[in-house]
């Protein structure tokens, strides 16, 4: 008789072992399927573009750059910087302006040289920014392009896209403190010599040492993407009416006792109805009157009352005066008012004089009404009179 054989159940262990097994082969058979894969810092949720982490991952290495030619293109970005900037705020890739690269390794660079490079990227900035980049082509800078200097300034010589903070309040539209303070530096990376100029000047000494913003910088004068050029007659003769945008502004001008009487004392002065006239009849044709600047200076004004530049000292003023008036003497400059409202202080023969003037006219006036009422009221009475004796 054959004895039954007993069947044991597998051990525990060895249906784990199985389970485990067959449990990796399956994750195996999952992340390594292409379609599967879901790289951290691959492409992107937004239209399978490559995300900034991707591209930062090599490009904040320390003293990566590009060689063009003979010259090296700095291409290392810092990543702190970049996340400060406008554009990272705004949410924008690296791609949506480096539109030829959408992978490692990238496209061969067809720029010649570093500036070549720059200038390969003129029509993108007008994606976003078509209002700005339609003003600067009405400018001086756009003009000495177009006569072929390359090294005019560009959107991205101004502002540089990786490290570009805002400028302008997201609300009121205005330019931010921040930005007035750097706009002369931004300039002084080609007008050196004029940057060196203003910042000893009263307005540039005290936005670049007493981060003043209430002074004028170069865009206050110059304007910002329109810049015109300077030289011209209508932009000489318009001076008057550029200063008064600040120095008849009561707000701006209380707060350092400055007069805002300015254009008009100027305007009513034989030297700014002159130029005034030729403003609004002829703006093309030039005058050989002074303006603000001719007295003042331009990126050198100095506070009126320094002892060495000050317009305010006789003998300082007698050297404007005689640049127009050669033979002009010592007491020539004393002749004239220039701003000065007359006062027991300033001018005060002329303010008594005029003070005289204000009582003695309507006095003499008041008198000689009231004569000739008088006289036509004993008029009226004598005619009355005669014909009631008739």
């Amino acid at each position: 008789m054959h004895q039954r054989k007993t069947i044991r159940p597998p051990h525990i262990w060895t249906v784990s072992l199985l389970l485990g097994l067959g449990l990796f082969v399956l994750a195996l058979a999952v992340f390594a399927s292409p379609a599967q894969a879901a790289p951290t810092t691959g492409p992107a949720a937004q239209d399978d573009k490559p995300a900034n982490d991707f591209c930062l991952a090599c490009h904040q290495e320390e003293g990566l750059d590009k060689t063009l030619g003979s010259e090296s293109l700095p291409v290392t970005i810092n990543p702190t910087e970049f996340g400060f900037s406008v554009h990272a705020e705004e949410g924008l890739l690296c791609v949506d302006c480096h539109k030829d690269i959408s992978d490692y390794p990238h496209p061969n660079v067809k720029a010649r040289n570093t500036r070549d490079f720059t200038l390969s990227f003129l029509e993108t900035c007008k994606e976003c920014h078509e209002e700005q980049y339609t003003k600067t082509h009405d400018s001086v800078h756009q003009a000495a392009f177009d006569a072929g200097n390359k090294n005019a300034a560009v959107c991205m010589d101004c502002h540089n896209p990786h490290t570009q903070t805002r400028l302008t309040g997201k609300t009121s539209g205005e330019l931010t403190p921040s930005a007035r303070l750097h706009i002369p530096t931004t300039c002084a990376q080609c007008h050196t010599k004029v940057y060196e100029t203003y910042k000893t000047s009263v307005h540039g000494n005290a936005l670049t040492q007493e981060n003043n913003t209430d002074v004028p910088t170069c865009i206050d004068c110059h304007g910002v993407h329109n810049i015109q050029s300077p030289e011209t007659v209508t932009f000489r003769n318009s001076t008057p009416f550029l200063c008064a945008k600040c120095h008849t502004d009561e707000t701006i001008m209380s707060k350092y006792g400055i007069s805002t009487n300015v254009l008009n004392s100027y305007v009513s002065d034989f030297h700014g109805t002159t130029v005034k006239l030729f403003e609004e009849q002829f703006p093309d044709q030039p005058t050989n009157k002074p303006v603000c600047t001719d007295c003042h200076g331009v990126h050198d004004i100095s506070k009126t009352d320094n002892p060495e530049t000050g317009i305010a000292m006789q003998e300082n003023l007698l050297a404007k005066c005689q640049r127009c008036h050669p033979g002009a003497t010592a007491n020539f400059p004393a002749a004239w008012m220039s701003h000065y409202q007359p006062s027991p202080e300033h001018y005060p023969i002329v303010y008594y004089v005029n003070l005289f003037y204000k009582f003695f006219i309507p006095a003499v006036l008041g008198g000689m009404i009231i004569f000739i009422l008088s006289d036509i009221y004993r008029r009226i009475l004598d005619r009355i009179k005669g014909v009631r004796h008739s």
